[in-house]
């Protein structure tokens, strides 16, 4: 394990370290507790004061196949010792061809741009369809269309089409690229699916279709927006009227791809290929930042027969991160997770019921390996928080979803903990 955590470093934290969306120099009595991690084994994360917790978010939906993985920790351990970095232009090395490799193995899709993490790759991804347009001879198609609840993360780029009310538009107005949006899906995963579903995205498609460069959405779960569950058949006829009106279609699979949702990729739900695909978070089973865009073969080849595609980041491919992906996809393909899967989403579908019975509770909905509590009103995290790691247990919440993505290699034992943990906590404070 790690040194333990003093009391000095966490006074020294909260004064001088930003963590995600939070406020520095903020070792007040309002300010959010700070739990040390000294270690962690398996979906456990050991808590500088003695405690262990079921880790119930993956640590953000990455961590897939746990924690001190051997073969995951073996693939590092052997590429440190070749070389850790080379950079990419003009250089090339055997972890990146080979994981490009599997990722094409995997999709249906042809050419492999790797990036630094989930955000850039959707940075990645909307130049790629502006630079396809501009290929094209027609650079006035540099406009994007979404739904709204999306997120798909903090760069400016990727502001520009995460949700425009819920979202962080309101702080950056002025800066952020102002692209289309359209109200999200109204049926959900398992709702008989209606032409009018389509009616908001068609006009947009009909009256902007000569400015827009792509449509960008993420297929049939909406993350970190509200963990929002759509219907597939919305994916089969979004691809049918990109097709009608000569836009590109963008898959954000950053947290959905490779099994989160029952499926290798979601977009498997509606067997649609997108042109453009983005994945992320469970390439590396968690251990290092690596993202990748896809690409189909034509948006490759008219992109490269114009130019060259102008991005290009200093960490492009890293050695280390790309041994850590092909590791994390030698694993998948051992199909173990096509058993773990159904067997998570069993288990959180028993587990959660019953918050059903808590009048604070509006919804409790499951997917894969996605188990989501919402909440009427939004959670105390100050509050919540703690309560969670005394009842052993990594929660996360954010908003009014209380919500797990545990690892594939959680237990049903462990998986019960965890969702009694949750009810526990609920029910004490809402029940």
């Amino acid at each position: 394990m790690s040194p333990l955590i003093t009391t000095e470093d966490i006074a020294f934290d909260a004064e001088h370290i930003w963590h995600p969306y939070s406020r520095a120099h903020c070792l007040t009595s309002q300010s959010m507790a700070l739990f040390p991690v000294v270690g962690a084994q398996g979906v456990y994360l050991h808590i500088n004061d003695g405690r262990r917790v079921i880790d119930g978010m993956s640590s953000w939906w990455c961590m897939v196949h746990g924690y001190n993985h051997p073969q995951m920790n073996a693939a590092l351990k052997q590429q440190v010792d070749q070389f850790s970095h080379v950079m990419f232009g003009g250089l090339t090395h055997k972890p990146a061809i080979d994981l490009a490799r599997k990722l094409l193995a995997m999709t249906p899709m042809h050419s492999v741009f790797f990036a630094d993490s989930g955000s850039v790759s959707v940075e990645v991804a909307i130049k790629m369809a502006m630079q396809f347009w501009i290929a094209r001879n027609q650079p006035e198609k540099n406009k994007i269309v979404t739904i709204k609840g999306g997120y798909y993360g903090d760069t400016t780029g990727c502001m520009s089409v995460c949700d425009p009310d819920n979202g962080m538009h309101h702080w950056f107005t002025g800066i952020v690229p102002e692209h289309f949006f359209v109200p999200r899906p109204q049926c959900r995963f398992n709702d008989q699916f209606a032409e009018q579903h389509m009616e908001h995205l068609r006009q947009m498609l009909e009256h902007n279709g000569h400015q827009l460069a792509g449509v960008i959405v993420e297929p049939v779960v909406q993350g970190a927006g509200g963990m929002y569950f759509y219907s597939p058949q919305f994916l089969v006829r979004l691809r049918q009227l990109c097709n009608d009106y000569d836009v590109l279609l963008i898959h954000d699979e950053i947290a959905t791809g490779f099994g989160r949702t029952g499926k290798l990729f979601a977009c498997e739900h509606a067997g649609v290929v997108p042109d453009i695909m983005c994945v992320g978070k469970a390439l590396t089973g968690g251990y290092l930042t690596l993202a990748a865009t896809l690409c189909s073969r034509e948006v490759s080849r008219t992109v490269s027969e114009h130019s060259p595609f102008m991005h290009g980041p200093t960490f492009m491919a890293n050695p280390l991160a790309c041994a850590a992906g092909n590791a994390s996809l030698e694993i998948l393909a051992r199909g173990d997770w096509q058993q773990q899967l159904p067997m998570i989403e069993s288990a959180l579908r028993e587990g959660l019921m019953p918050c059903t019975e808590m009048a604070a509770v509006a919804d409790v909905r499951v997917l894969g390996a996605i188990g989501v509590v919402e909440m009427r009103q939004p959670v105390d995290m100050a509050t919540i928080q703690p309560l969670f790691v005394d009842a052993g247990v990594w929660v996360r919440p954010f908003g009014r979803l209380v919500y797990v993505m545990p690892p594939y290699i959680i237990s049903q034992q462990e998986l019960a903990a965890l969702c009694r943990g949750i009810c526990s906590v609920l029910h004490r404070l809402y029940g």
